[in-house]
């Protein structure tokens, strides 16, 4: 493919060769968030269009605020990997993909900028309009890869994008003491605990054991909807967070 044109009116096209087309027909109903992780968005941009890297995402936003389609909507880029939400795997051909400049743990997690975050936004808001995808499908990579991702990050401004109209979003619980819920635990209250992330969308067994897979998963919903400590403890502000979450999901979603 030579080029293609945006299906974001206000992006830069640059082609990736790594694509193809989604499983059975799929249309994306996920919008998934990355950081680049890498020195430059220079070097992001040139890893992404890489027929040796074999991975892409549709979008790159840079750091001042310029968008790069790579990728047409229609296809499957590869951005996600092995992860899964509500029951489903194959993440890649339900989604689509954007990649923000940032460099992640090789600069200790810089903020993001508030014109890039803007350009995330306003690209955000018109993908999930055109495609009719409803804000608790707004996703981290680490939410459909708990423990092999953790992109884009506890510094992520979640809070500021539900603002801007983007996103599944409520006000964190505050930390405080009280009972809390940890590796090696087992019972109803784990089940319990299990149970309401599944709902969610989280892909964990319900077995009531405290297990790695749940820790794992715990520190992913934190890393989004709680950053204030990211430690797999399902302490109460943690399930506090969950509670108001669900009850905040439209009722089709959690029937």
């Amino acid at each position: 493919m030579t080029g293609f044109a945006p299906d974001y009116a206000g992006a830069d096209v640059r082609v990736s060769p790594n694509f193809g087309p989604r499983a059975d027909g799929a249309k994306p109903d996920l919008l998934i968030m990355h950081y680049t992780g890498m020195e430059t968005g220079e070097a992001a941009e040139a890893w992404l269009c890489a027929q040796d890297s074999e991975v892409s995402s549709h979008y790159l936003v840079h750091e001042d605020g310029r968008i790069v389609q790579m990728v047409r909507e229609s296809d499957r880029a590869w951005h996600a990997g092995q992860g899964s939400w509500k029951g489903r795997s194959d993440v890649n051909s339900w989604s689509i993909g954007i990649e923000i400049v940032n460099p992640g743990p090789l600069a200790q997690f810089p903020n993001f900028s508030d014109v890039q975050i803007d350009a995330v936004a306003e690209l955000a808001r018109d993908i999930c309009a055109r495609h009719h995808i409803s804000p608790e499908r707004v996703l981290a990579h680490s939410d459909v890869a708990p423990g092999r991702k953790i992109d884009p990050g506890e510094r992520f401004p979640w809070g500021k994008l539900a603002e801007m109209g983007v996103g599944h979003y409520v006000q964190p619980a505050p930390i405080q003491g009280g009972r809390f819920l940890a590796m090696g635990d087992r019972g109803e209250p784990v089940e319990a605990l299990q149970s309401m992330l599944s709902v969610y969308g989280y892909g964990l067994e319900i077995n009531g054991l405290f297990d790695e897979a749940t820790k794992l998963v715990v520190e992913a919903f934190q890393r989004h909807f709680r950053p204030q400590r990211v430690d797999g403890v399902a302490d109460r502000s943690t399930i506090e967070t969950l509670h108001r979450l669900l009850i905040a999901l439209p009722a089709d979603v959690v029937s």
